[in-house]
């Protein structure tokens, strides 16, 4: 009895400290992150000149001219009929890059090549139980097998997307915490990708709340963890010198984050605010929606609220765990106390 007193605080004590752990590398991701932020405008720049005097673009183009988009019709499958507003928003893009090879996946199409190239992961594609997740890996892959610019359906184009081309990866900020991972674009077997393809089968929980599952299983939250991942190890052989060129990581192994944050600059909007987007739109999404958005969009509006929540009801915890502990080592003080008096009484 007196070994299970000491031992439950002490497992407690323990929990809370993973917790604690866990919640400070969760919480790492809404923050500040790592790797080189760009705007769009500077893309434009970069090809173009500042004047936009059409200056030649003496860079090596490194991602292929394809553009890959996804259309899985959960709600109605085998109806591969696309709603008129997202075939209104793709027919800027295509025409807009008329240049570009252009690649629409299906549903049966995104499985047959998850089967035909990458068959090991197959089991677990056809496990996810939300029907978005499939929407988000097979994207991944597909910059992993072909390259090219991967573009939701409810983002439309401004411009062609011809200076982009010569990134050698990329994603997008929303400059409201975790990545995007509707607009990417890389070249093929870029690092950073197979480091994410390779690291969905680990990530495949099922965290009970739908969001939470989607996000951090296969989508923005899950990007952003192997975002940090992935720079934290660039950091670790940029200090031992591996991989590196003139001192500094490889041109190819590296990745961009694009803003693409829609606040106004008057209320914090990043990398130019919505007046940025040189590129592209935002139209109609919200398509994975389900009961618990709401609650967790909230919370994204409120984590630094929740956070200190969270570590006052660890705190109070651990001062209930020291408080179990004092009070059985004093019932043992105790109990030796009388054990010795009635010692002496006889």
């Amino acid at each position: 009895m007196r070994s299970r007193l000491i031992l439950l605080p002490l497992i407690l004590i323990l929990i809370l400290c993973i917790l604690a752990l866990r919640l400070v590398g969760f919480v790492h991701l809404f923050f500040e992150h790592a790797g080189t932020a760009i705007t769009q405008e500077e893309i434009w720049s970069a090809h173009f000149g500042k004047e936009g005097e059409g200056k030649k673009d003496e860079r090596q183009q490194r991602i292929p001219k394809i553009i890959h988009q996804v259309f899985h019709n959960w709600k109605e499958p085998g109806n591969e009929t696309m709603p008129a507003d997202w075939e209104e928003t793709r027919g800027t893009c295509l025409g807009k890059n008329g240049d570009l090879e252009y690649m629409l996946w299906t549903e049966t199409k995104s499985r047959l090549f998850i089967k035909d190239h990458y068959p090991w992961f197959l089991p677990t594609y056809n496990g996810y139980n939300f029907p978005v997740q499939r929407v988000d890996t097979v994207r991944y892959f597909l910059l992993r097998h072909f390259g090219g610019i991967y573009i939701d359906l409810d983002n439309g184009c401004l411009e062609n997307l011809e200076p982009l081309l010569y990134l050698p990866a990329f994603t997008t900020d929303g400059g409201r915490g975790a990545l995007s991972n509707n607009i990417l674009g890389s070249a093929p077997s870029h690092a950073f990708w197979i480091l994410m393809t390779e690291s969905l089968i680990p990530y495949n929980w099922n965290y009970l709340f739908p969001y939470i599952t989607i996000s951090y299983a296969s989508g923005q939250w899950f990007e952003t963890a192997i975002w940090e991942q992935y720079h934290l190890e660039r950091e670790k052989k940029k200090k031992l010198g591996v991989g590196l060129k003139d001192g500094e990581v490889k041109e190819e192994d590296k990745i961009y984050r694009i803003w693409m944050d829609d606040r106004p600059i008057s209320e914090g909007g990043k990398g130019g605010g919505k007046e940025g987007w040189r590129f592209w739109t935002q139209e109609r999404g919200g398509t994975w929606v389900n009961w618990d958005n709401r609650l967790f969009l909230w919370v994204g509006d409120h984590l630094i609220l929740l956070c200190v929540a969270v570590v006052g009801l660890n705190a109070l915890l651990w001062w209930g765990a020291r408080r179990c502990l004092r009070g059985s080592a004093g019932g043992r003080r105790k109990k030796r106390g009388l054990m010795k008096r009635d010692e002496e009484d006889v």
